[in-house]
């Protein structure tokens, strides 16, 4: 047997490492209790998902959303707010054996997180949209408080991201309200005050006014030119019925001159200029009521979307509290290191098969 050892010291290492390993699996290490849950996000309002080629390759919201959560219950934030409501560090540290425990109980953050990456696991099930939230500890009082803690932060951790970031998008859109209703009160200010200075309602209505009555006068002195020049061929220029005319293609045209230099004249407030100023802020006043009835819109439907973005983490599995201890798994545990030990020997006694018969 002794000779058997020296040939082959990789054997007996390896039976050994079997026998400690045992030992330590089947006897030594303590047992711990595993709390899980299954849970699922949902919103209030759920819109039919939309089939696109960016969403198969981008996933769903509901998905992301998932991810997010996921990482959240694994990240130092979380394992913070465990350590001031649970006490993590005494827990682990003051319970196990000396391979499993917490060696330190004012282990530095870094470390402390890695160790708590080993008792608590958060999975997703891509295919049915669930997330399972499992965790380990010495006690199944600990370790279903612990899962019911990660739920419950959670889902207020959602809750609070998406209405972060919903608040500041109505925040902003009713600042920007208050200002389009002031621009509007201010169009529609001096859209009143040019009226009342100027004592026209409608400066384009009276345009269109004044040239259906200058284009009247013209049909009215384009008809007296005509009975004029009848006239002329049976009568003298000195008649009286010649003259009346006259004197009336006279007043005609004094009246159209008139009506002309109040629609358009190089200086003073011709009809036509006012008329043009009254239609800039007209278009002011509209353009500045179309955008704050977008703005509204865009306010309303915000708010919508902001009661649409609150998360419930629907529970399909509440958290389980253990009632025997199912980790560590012993038998697997031993089972598959004498496997690996014996593999890794059986390969070592091939390396000097092949050094001797090189040597030979």
């Amino acid at each position: 047997m002794t000779g058997f050892i020296k040939r082959n010291p990789h054997w007996a290492l390896a039976l050994i490492s079997i026998v400690v390993v045992s030992f330590y699996w089947l006897v030594w290490a303590e047992d711990r209790y595993v709390s899980r849950a299954t849970v699922v996000l949902e919103s209030p309002q759920i819109a039919q998902p939309e089939l696109s080629f960016s969403s198969l390759l981008t996933g769903s919201k509901n998905d992301s959303d998932l991810l997010l959560l996921r990482e959240y219950l694994l990240s130092v934030d979380m394992l913070k707010q465990v350590q001031d409501e649970l006490d993590f560090r005494t827990h682990y540290s003051e319970n196990g054996d000396v391979f499993a425990s917490l060696w330190n109980a004012e282990a530095p953050i870094e470390a402390l997180h890695e160790y708590y990456l080993k008792r608590v696991s958060v999975e997703m099930d891509e295919y049915a949209g669930v997330l399972e939230v499992r965790a380990e500890a010495y006690t199944p009082e600990f370790a279903n408080e612990l899962v019911a803690l990660l739920l419950k932060a959670g889902e207020q951790h959602m809750n609070e991201m998406g209405q972060r970031l919903a608040t500041e998008q109505v925040e902003f859109l009713e600042s920007q309200l208050e200002r389009l209703d002031d621009r509007l009160e201010e169009a529609r200010s001096g859209l009143l005050a040019y009226q009342n200075e100027h004592g026209l309602v409608s400066p384009t209505a009276t345009v269109e006014s004044l040239n259906q009555v200058v284009a009247t006068l013209e049909g009215e002195l384009a008809r007296l030119r005509a009975q004029k020049n009848a006239l002329r061929s049976f009568s003298s220029a000195s008649s009286a019925e010649v003259v009346r005319v006259e004197s009336e293609i006279a007043a005609l045209r004094e009246q159209i001159d008139s009506e002309r230099s109040r629609l358009a004249q190089a200086t003073g407030d011709s009809l036509n200029r006012t008329a043009s100023e009254y239609k800039t802020l007209e278009l002011k006043a509209e353009f500045a009521q179309q955008t704050y009835s977008n703005a509204l819109a865009a306010l309303e439907s915000t708010r919508i979307e902001a009661a649409r973005k609150l998360k419930q983490v629907s529970v399909l599995q509440s958290p389980l509290f253990p009632e025997y201890p199912t980790s560590p798994k012993r038998l697997y545990n031993a089972t598959v290191f004498a496997i690996v030990a014996i593999f890794l020997a059986f390969i070592a006694s091939m390396l000097m098969l092949i050094i001797r018969d090189h040597r030979d």
